[in-house]
C-alpha cells in the first residue's frame, strides 16, 4: 500500500503537481489516449506537438509502468504498419463513492473507465455511521477481488457528496441532531481509520460532470454546462477541456440558480426541477416512490405522473440554460439524470422545444444535448478523481493561482 518502499502508486504520485517537463508530457499523452481511446505514435506526436523521439521515449516509460499497451499493427497502407496505442485497463484503479439521498453506490473503476464491480446500500436518510460503515466494508470487499499487483495500482478513493449535507433533510429531534453531525465530519480523517488510500472529495454534481467529460459526450465539446437531475438537481461546468471546480470546489452549483415560483416568489432551481418533486406526486397518489429507484429502472407504469414533471422541468431547464450562457458562451448544455434513458431523451427534446420561444436577446442559444453516462454518473465521476489527479492533464491548473 502507499508508503511502502518502491511502491508503484507512490512513485507515480510524485507527479501530481504537474511539475517537471516529463511529468507534464506523460500526462499529456495519457490524456490524449484517454480522450481518443486508440492512437498510433505518429498521431500522438501530431496531437501533442511533441517530437516523435520524445513521444517514443515517453511511450517506453509508460509501457514499462504498464499504463499503456500496444495493439496489433494495422497493415495495408503505404509505409510502415501503424501500431495503435491505448491505456491499459489494469494500469490503475480507483474506488468511487456516491452519497445520495436514498442510497449510496460504491464502485471500482479501471484506467479505461470501465466499472469492474459495484455495491449498493439503501437507507431512509444518509446517516454518517451508515455511510462510513458501508464504505469501510465495501472497500475491503472490492480490494479482496483484486490481485496483489492490482491492489498496488489503486490510486485513491473518490467521494461524491452534496456540499453542506447537514442541511439536506427534513428530520427533527434526535435524528436531526445526528444528521447535523455531518457538519463536523472530515471525510479524509474518517477514511484514514480503515484505509491509507488518498481521499478526493467532490460535490456530487461536479462528480457527475467529471464522468460526462471523461466517459460521455463531454469529449465532443471544449466548453459545456452540465445539469444532473437526481433527488435534487446539480451540475458542473467544463472549460478548456477540463471540469472547472472553482476556488472552493463549488463552481457549477447550478441547482442554486434563481428562478420564479408560480406566484412570483423567488425560488431556486433545486425547488423546481428535481426528482423529489416527482417523488412527492407519487406519495400524494399513494404510490411508493421507491419504484423510481429500483434497478433496472422502468417508469412505464408512472407515465401519467412523469409526463407533467417532464413538461415543468423542461421549462425550468430552458430558462436555466440561457442563464448559464449569459455568463459563459458555452458550446453546449448537456442534461443527464438518475432516470431511464427514454425519460432523459424526452426531457432534452422538450427543453430544445421550449428554448425556441425563450427571450434570447443578446445571447447565442447553446446546443442542448443528451448526456450519456446516466444514473451511475456521480459514482463514476467520484472514482475518476484520483485517476485524474495522478495521471491526466488539468488544462485549468493555472487559473486558480493567477
Amino acid at each position: 500500500m502507499p508508503g511502502m518502499d518502491g511502491d508503484f502508486t507512490t512513485r507515480r504520485r510524485g507527479g501530481m503537481n504537474q511539475s517537471g517537463l516529463r511529468a507534464h508530457n506523460e500526462r499529456l499523452i495519457l490524456s490524449v489516449l484517454q480522450r481518443h481511446k486508440t492512437v498510433p505514435a505518429a498521431e500522438l506526436a501530431r496531437r501533442t506537438g511533441l517530437s516523435k523521439p520524445t513521444v517514443s521515449t515517453i511511450l517506453r516509460i509508460l509501457e514499462d509502468d504498464a499504463l499503456i499497451r500496444r495493439g496489433s499493427p494495422v497493415r495495408g497502407k503505404v509505409g510502415k504498419p501503424s501500431t495503435p496505442i491505448e491505456l491499459d485497463p489494469n494500469g490503475a484503479f480507483s474506488i468511487g463513492l456516491k452519497v445520495g439521498r436514498r442510497s449510496a453506490d460504491l464502485l471500482l473503476l479501471d484506467f479505461a473507465g470501465t466499472v469492474r464491480r459495484q455495491l449498493l446500500t439503501t437507507y431512509e436518510y444518509p446517516m454518517p455511521d451508515a455511510v462510513f460503515g458501508f464504505l469501510q466494508s465495501g472497500v475491503s470487499e472490492l480490494l479482496d477481488g483484486l490481485s496483489p499487483d492490482q491492489r498496488l495500482r489503486v490510486c485513491g478513493i473518490g467521494i461524491g457528496t452534496p456540499f453542506e449535507l447537514w442541511k439536506w433533510h427534513d428530520l427533527s429531534g434526535h435524528a436531526a441532531e445526528k444528521f447535523r453531525s455531518w457538519k463536523d465530519v472530515n471525510f479524509a480523517q474518517e477514511v484514514a481509520r480503515f484505509s491509507d488510500l488518498p481521499v478526493h472529495v467532490v460535490n456530487d454534481g461536479t462528480a457527475a460532470c467529471h464522468a460526462e467529460h471523461l466517459y460521455g459526450r463531454g469529449k465532443e465539446f471544449r466548453d459545456f454546462a452540465y445539469f444532473y437531475i437526481g433527488s435534487f438537481i446539480g451540475g458542473g461546468i467544463t472549460l478548456n477541456g477540463t471540469v472547472f471546480e472553482g476556488n472552493q470546489g463549488n463552481a457549477g452549483a447550478l441547482g442554486s440558480m434563481r428562478t420564479t415560483g408560480p406566484l412570483g416568489e423567488s425560488q431556486q432551481l433545486i425547488d423546481t426541477a428535481s426528482l423529489h418533486l416527482l417523488e412527492a406526486r407519487l406519495i400524494e397518489a399513494g404510490i411508493d416512490p421507491l419504484v423510481m429507484w429500483q434497478k433496472p429502472q422502468d417508469w412505464s407504469s408512472l407515465a401519467r405522473y412523469v409526463e407533467p414533471w417532464i413538461g415543468e422541468t423542461a421549462q425550468e431547464l430552458a430558462k436555466a440554460s440561457l442563464s448559464v450562457c449569459s455568463v459563459i458562451d458555452f458550446e453546449a448544455v448537456l442534461i443527464d439524470g438518475a432516470f431511464p434513458p427514454e425519460v432523459r431523451c424526452e426531457l432534452v427534446e422538450r427543453v430544445q422545444r421550449y428554448l425556441v420561444h425563450q427571450d434570447k436577446r443578446g445571447l447565442i442559444a447553446p446546443r442542448v444535448e443528451v448526456g450519456t453516462v446516466g444514473e451511475n454518473a456521480r459514482a463514476i465521476g467520484a472514482a475518476s478523481g484520483p485517476i485524474f489527479a495522478d495521471y491526466l492533464l488539468d488544462t485549468n491548473a493555472g487559473l486558480l493561482s493567477i
